[in-house]
């Protein structure tokens, strides 16, 4: 059975995605669509996207500071206040391990969302180490955030925060979706949030010059095709599909 909108729509969301961009194609309709609800919607970016470029002799340095700006300015398009997290691990070589768990599980208890979007690690034939990654680090901190005995001595550094268990986990990327989101009223910011990923367009959305009113709209024309067949799920004609899990 597929579940449709959550009623009432979430005070604050946090969204995490492996790299700058991730968001905006997995869940990007979805945020916007609760920013103008009145949510406060949060990015974490687990990489620091500096393996972003075809360009053999891009200067790294250079672009791991335009794809946060990028990514700052893609939260603004869906109606955030630019609030990002930038965890900083390697792109491409993404860990998972205690140490990035430490850091998501203190930033959700800081952050205490009521519901939590990510990349689904379970999806099959995933080619991108990093989603994978990603999807199964923000799971193992979602357990370590609502466990006391996880990482005590955040409450030693800061009194004031508390373990937090968010009531939903939304999973894109999923093979099984069970729970789709209308996106009709906010593609125009989607859309407007993935052009700010101005250094992404050719690698990531087929678009060789951006100059091109054509390419842009090849590429806005398959975003709609896509979120069609989401949206056919539940009888929509646009939205973002996902697995969810509310027993957290």
């Amino acid at each position: 059975m597929t579940t449709l909108n959550l009623d009432p729509s979430p005070r604050r969301a946090v969204a995490v995605g492996a790299h700058p961009d991730d968001v905006e194609f997995g869940c990007g309709g979805t945020l916007a669509k609760w920013a103008a609800q009145g949510c406060t919607i949060t990015h974490v970016v687990c990489t620091d996207g500096s393996k972003g470029s075809w360009d053999p002799h891009a200067d790294v340095t250079e672009l791991v500071t335009i794809r946060q700006e990028e990514q700052k300015a893609a939260s603004r398009a869906l109606g955030g206040a630019g609030g990002v997290v930038f965890l900083g691990g390697e792109d491409g070589r993404l860990d998972p391990g205690p140490a990035l768990q430490d850091e998501l599980a203190l930033w959700l208890r800081r952050l205490r969302p009521d519901v939590v979007l990510g990349h689904d690690p379970w999806k099959r034939y995933r080619l991108h180490p990093d989603h994978r990654a990603a999807g199964f680090l923000l799971t193992d901190a979602l357990v370590a955030a609502r466990d006391p005995h996880f990482f005590p001595e955040h409450f030693v550094r800061e009194p004031d925060l508390t373990p937090h268990r968010p009531s939903t986990l939304l999973l894109f990327e999923a093979d099984e979706p069970d729970h789709v989101e209308d996106i009709s009223v906010s593609i125009e910011s989607k859309l407007e949030a993935l052009m700010c990923h101005r250094s992404q367009l050719r690698s990531t959305m087929d678009i060789e010059d951006e100059s091109s009113a054509e390419q842009i709209q090849r590429f806005a024309q398959r975003t709609r095709e896509r979120a069609a067949e989401h949206g056919a799920l539940a009888g929509l004609p646009l939205a973002e599909s996902f697995k969810r899990m509310d027993r957290l």
